[in-house]
């Protein structure tokens, strides 16, 4: 049973949706069928949520949001698809989150993420966890953005383009191919200008660990040698996660299917 004292009179919410007892929902919302909302999450006023969409626990979805709405997607075929949120997320005003694309496919929102006034997760992007992103960003479909990134306002990320963990991206920038991880990227063109110092010892990297992806950093950006040459010496470096993280991104932004690499100053790629 719904605790209707947490739930405006106003609010229309699907006889067959699963909402916690103690979700509180504003007025003139509306809850669709197939959504399920977890324990003390706040919905505000005059949010849409359609199903299949699943929400967990402690999340605060502010007025106008819609989520769980039909992808913008010419190919969508009226397949059922999901919207999966995790835990202890900010969704701002006016957010639209679409339904993946494809039979059983989801857009996936993980845990501790802001998502700032305006801004739109189209299908089956994948959202890590500790994310900001903020006003009036626009990610197209298929984008996949790595845990604690920080992404600048006013801003259009390309479809299938991946952000990757601790990346900083600067607002108004274009960005229409991959953010390499620990990397500060800005511009239109883009181009990744620095490690992003200020966020890494914010996440409480040691002075060691910044020493190796400064030295990752110029091996990359600053040599003049080309993609392939920096990756052979960045295998010579002291080994660490991050810069196991780093490489493995970098060789995966390769592969078919992939955008590549935003470029650096003097990063060169083989002929």
């Amino acid at each position: 049973m719904m605790a209707t004292t947490l739930i405006h009179p106003t609010a229309v919410i699907h006889p067959d949706a699963q909402v916690h007892p103690s979700v509180q929902i504003g007025a003139y919302a509306v809850i669709g069928d197939n959504v399920k909302i977890g324990q003390n999450t706040i919905i505000g006023a005059h949010a849409v949520i359609e199903g299949p969409t699943e929400i967990g626990a402690r999340n605060k979805i502010f007025p106008g949001a819609a989520i769980g709405l039909e992808p913008q997607d010419l190919k969508y075929d009226g397949a059922p698809s999901w919207v999966r949120i995790g835990d202890d997320n900010r969704i701002r005003e006016y957010v639209t989150i679409n339904r993946a694309t494809g039979p059983g496919a989801a857009t996936v929102i993980g845990n501790n993420n802001l998502l700032m006034a305006y801004v739109h997760v189209a299908h089956n992007c994948r959202v890590g966890d500790g994310v900001v992103i903020a006003n009036n960003v626009a990610l197209a479909g298929h984008v996949h953005i790595e845990s604690k990134a920080t992404i600048g306002g006013v801003l259009g990320i390309h479809q299938f383009v991946h952000i990757g963990r601790l990346a900083m991206v600067g607002g108004m920038s274009r960005i229409d191919r991959d953010v390499p991880p620990y990397m500060l990227v800005e511009g239109n063109p883009s181009r990744v200008r620095s490690l992003n110092l200020v966020g890494l010892k914010r996440a409480g990297m040691t002075s060691e660990q910044l020493g190796q992806l400064k030295k990752a950093f110029r091996t990359i950006y600053r040599s003049g040698h080309t993609f392939n040459e920096s990756l052979e010496l960045l295998d010579l470096l002291p080994d660490s996660e991050e810069l196991q993280h780093l490489r493995r991104f970098l060789r995966l932004s390769q592969m078919s299917g992939r955008r590549g690499l935003i470029p650096g100053r003097r990063l060169k790629h083989d002929e």
